[in-house]
Parts: C-alpha cells; structure tokens; sequence
C-alpha cells in the first residue's frame, strides 16, 4: 500500500484510535481483557478500512489485511495466481506482501501530512509453499522520528515459516506534489 492509498483512510484512523482524555484509544478500560478485545476489534476494523483503499498491487495478488496497528499487522495472500512458472509460490510475491504490512504500519505511525516509504528490505526463503494461503505477521522493531523497522514472518497454512523479511521505512515530511488522496475509484 502506498501513501496514497491509505491517506484516505487518516480521518478513520484518527477516529478508531478514539479521543480518551488521556490520548489513548477511548475510555480507559480497567480489565486487561476487556482492553485487550476492544484493541483487537480497533485492529480489525482499521484492517478492513486500509483493505477498502488498497492499491494495484494488493488487489492484484490478493493481499487482505486482517489486523492493523503501528507496532503489530497480520495479512493473507493466496498461493494461487502469484506462483512463478515451477508452481512455487514468487519470492518476490512475498517480498511484495512484507513490504506492504511494513509500509501500511509506518504510514500509520507516521505524522499526520507525512508519509513513510520503504528504503530497505531483505527476504530469506525458507520453504516453498505450492498451494493455500501464506500468513505474514509485521512486528515493529523500531519506530523512530525519521526511521521505522519492522521484522516480518510469513507462514503457510501448516504454520511453517517460509519467508523472513526486514523492512525499513523512513518517514518523509510532505506528501509528493500531485498524489491523489482520494482513494480507489
């Protein structure tokens, strides 16, 4: 997802992240578990908002967010119709699907009339995976002023790791003169 495609959702962000007195997500909840619900359910519906502004690429190979936040983000993305020609799932398939979650997480920390784009990554391929559906989980390192670092693990339907990335974004003020902002059409 680039900048473009998740400026759309900014106001819908700052609206899930709440306006509690204290700067957090909403009214102060004192149960851990109830607290830790509602964190998912924030994470889930900001996940469906980010999937409604995808760009190009993540409809094309059928990347779908199902949790969204700064510091942690899950994804999908189907082994069918991104296979490179020996019916193994494309490592570059799966550099698209780490840098996506990396970049989405970066874009939502950044500041507001700021974006973040990727400047590093780096993939292993573990294991091939021929059919289903590859998990991949985004967990920031690292969120700085000017850089975010994010460890991303990408599994198949079995849980068996079958990609590692590293993704670094650096956090840019100003958005590019003529980007458009207001979303898919």
């Amino acid at each position: 997802m680039t900048a473009a495609d998740a400026a759309p959702a900014a106001d819908d962000i700052a609206a899930i992240q709440g306006s509690g007195e204290d700067g957090n997500r909403g009214p102060r909840v004192e149960a851990n578990v109830v607290e830790a619900d509602v964190e998912e359910a924030d994470a889930v519906r900001l996940a469906a908002q980010i999937n409604a502004a995808r760009g190009e690429i993540e409809r094309q190979m059928g990347i779908l967010l199902t949790e969204a936040s700064p510091e942690r983000l899950v994804a999908t993305m189907p082994v069918e119709g991104n296979r490179q020609p020996y019916g193994l799932l494309h490592g570059g398939a799966s550099v698209v699907l780490a840098e996506t979650l990396g970049s989405v997480g970066a874009n939502l920390d950044a500041p507001p009339g700021s974006m973040a784009v990727g400047i590093e990554i780096s993939a292993s391929h573990h294991r091939s995976a021929t059919s289903g559906t590859v998990t991949a989980v985004a967990t920031r390192i690292r969120g700085g002023r000017s850089l975010v670092t994010y460890d991303i693990r990408i599994t198949d339907d079995a849980g068996r790791v079958t990609c590692t990335c590293r993704l670094t974004c650096m956090i840019r003020s100003g958005l590019p003169a003529g980007l458009n902002t207001s979303g898919p059409s």
